[in-house]
């Protein structure tokens, strides 16, 4: 069953912004940290950003840092992934993910191990 409902992809210019938002479908997303992968075409889906469960304690993937900004706002039940500056080599499949704490895994949260529930996916794409 999905647990999320990832919203705020579509096409953008080179140079665009995004805000992509990832909403709890039957459950309380309040009491875990939150990680957005992304899954490019022939690529491993990899983490872009994590975020424990009150946004005290975010991080982003080196890739992306400086562009990309993860928050939560929890009486709405939502993670935001705000995206500037896109590259069209950006284009992926969008997801955001639960970690079962209340933080993300200190090493590891940029890897799929460990995260249990997942969304179907926004689809984010770079127009020329």
């Amino acid at each position: 069953q999905l647990k999320f409902v990832e919203s705020g992809g579509g096409l953008v210019q080179p140079g665009g912004s995004l805000r992509l938002s990832c909403a709890a479908s039957g459950f309380t997303l309040n009491y875990y940290a939150i990680t957005w992968f992304r899954q490019a075409p022939g690529k491993e889906r990899e983490g872009v950003a994590c975020i424990n469960w009150n946004g005290g304690l975010t991080n982003v993937a080196n890739s992306v840092k400086g562009r990309f900004t993860i928050s939560r706002d929890n009486s709405k039940h939502t993670v935001y992934l705000h995206m500037n500056n896109l590259k069209p080599e950006e284009t992926a499949v969008y997801y955001c993910a639960s970690y079962p704490s209340a933080d993300p895994p200190g090493t590891e949260w940029s890897t799929r191990a460990g995260y249990e529930c997942w969304g179907q996916g926004t689809q984010v794409t770079g127009s020329s």
